[in-house]
């Protein structure tokens, strides 16, 4: 869920960094862009000024002085701030100009800017200009005498200083920026973390009561309090299902206590009856074979809420020699059936119940010698996938359909193939119930070249119980 939620917020958090930070750099873009006119229409302001005191009628009698000292000015503000300047007649020759070969700008914004000066008002806002163009800033101011507009002034703006300073200013957002993005990540981080932590701490409790191991429960953690509320309502529920599973132990235990004694009874008696019926009576060795078949179920039934309910013993045990030892203890049976049980692998340490694994390894190797006709093998192989242990039991029986395989283990299952195999369909499910009380499991799959196979797994390092 962390890498869904993290990047969404990420994203949203750039979303709104950009939002501020766009409109921000052309803010300053602007607002670079409007000091420098601002103090051009000053300059332009204050030519003017000179520039309406200088009269000429063209025929030679211009006061030269006042003209003089307009040009001295002119050129003084050329060579200080290298920005051209001049002050022209309504027929665009020059009263005064720097540099002397400086005409009156012809291109569309220099001509838009002179004619509107001519007609009395200062020149608009020049177009933005943005640090990769190499524009020119052009301000007009119109002189006025006598309320008709004799010329105007003109300035030529260089735009490098300007466009630099944008540039500075752009690189100090996108530093900020950039800095703001670290901490709304860290902040991300953070937050998501604080949201998801009980969500975490529920998925892994929830897999360990999934796993058989009830007693695991969420513990107080941070995170919002709907989060805090779900693990309260969480607990509460595991331990409604923890006392009815217990209850439901307890009532099939007692139960198979119980019976057991009225049964054991039963079971005389018809040992006693049998004795005065004839010989060979098939009626009566029927009930035999039923009785001691309630017998076996009764007693698997009472071995299945043992194993439910009994913790492991975990200890740090060589799985291969339990394994050897199993064999050993079932190949005089195997040797009775004809059939061939071998026991192959090197010592594997793993983390297991001794005592559980060797009768999860009895049901296993039980069930492959029931299944496995005479002349076929039963290999028992130890070996190790990572961090588990692994005892694979492979048989020579016919196997089982893909849909029959996911039912091994089932409480009280038998393939219809084999009804008539003694069993009461209970062992693998103790199998399994002794497994998973010390972390490891049981699976299934289809046997090489034929049969099934079954794994057992422990694991090689201690398990969080």
């Amino acid at each position: 869920m962390s890498s869904r939620l993290l990047p969404l917020l990420i994203v949203l958090m750039a979303g709104v960094l950009l939002a501020l930070g766009f409109p921000l750099a052309m803010s300053l873009a602007a607002a670079q862009q409007q000091r420098v006119v601002v103090d051009r229409i000053d300059d332009t302001a204050r030519m003017a000024a000179l520039a309406q005191f200088v009269t000429e009628d063209r025929t030679g009698t211009a006061t030269e002085e006042r003209r003089e000292l307009l040009e001295e000015e002119l050129s003084r503000y050329y060579e200080v701030y290298g920005i051209r300047a001049g002050v022209f007649y309504r027929d665009r020759d020059a009263m005064a100009r720097a540099p002397e070969d400086w005409r009156v700008p012809e291109d569309g914004q220099g001509r838009k800017s002179f004619d509107e000066a001519l007609l009395g008002r200062r020149s608009g806002d020049p177009e933005q200009v943005w640090p990769w163009q190499r524009g020119r800033l052009i301000v007009d101011s119109p002189v006025v005498r006598d309320g008709d507009v004799v010329a105007v002034v003109v300035t030529d703006s260089p735009t490098d200083q300007m466009r630099s300073r944008i540039l500075r200013g752009w690189l100090l957002i996108a530093a900020g920026e950039a800095v703001a993005m670290l901490v709304a990540v860290g902040a991300a981080v953070r937050l998501t973390g604080w949201v998801l932590r009980p969500v975490r701490v529920l998925d892994a409790v929830t897999h360990d009561i999934a796993t058989g191991r009830m007693k695991s429960r969420v513990a107080a953690a941070g995170g919002p309090p709907e989060l805090r509320r779900l693990a309260g309502s969480f607990n509460e529920m595991a331990d409604n299902v923890e006392n009815v599973l217990e209850q439901q132990r307890a009532f099939v235990a007692d139960a198979s206590h119980q019976l057991r004694n009225p049964l054991a009874a039963l079971l005389l008696r018809i040992e006693l009856l049998g004795l005065e019926l004839p010989e060979g009576n098939e009626e009566i060795a029927a009930v035999r074979t039923e009785g001691r078949r309630l017998a076996q179920v009764l007693d698997d039934l009472l071995g299945l809420a043992l194993a439910e309910h009994t913790a492991a013993d975990l200890r740090l045990t060589d799985i291969g020699e339990v394994a050897a030892e199993r064999v050993a203890a079932w190949r005089a049976l195997a040797d009775e059936k004809g059939v061939v049980l071998t026991e192959r692998g090197a010592a594997v340490t793993a983390w297991a119940d001794p005592i559980a694994l060797s009768s999860a390894l009895d049901a296993v190797i039980d069930n492959a010698l029931k299944f496995t006709p005479p002349g076929e093998e039963v290999t028992v192989t130890v070996g190790r996938e990572g961090d588990t242990g692994t005892i694979v039991v492979n048989d020579g029986g016919p196997g089982l359909a893909d849909d029959e395989i996911d039912r091994i283990g089932d409480r009280f299952w038998r393939s219809n193939l084999h009804q008539n195999i003694k069993g009461s369909g209970l062992g693998l499910s103790i199998t399994r119930a002794l497994l998973s009380a010390g972390g490891g499991s049981i699976a299934y799959a289809h046997g090489e070249p034929r049969g099934l196979r079954v794994t057992v797994s422990v694991p090689r390092s201690l398990p969080m119980m």
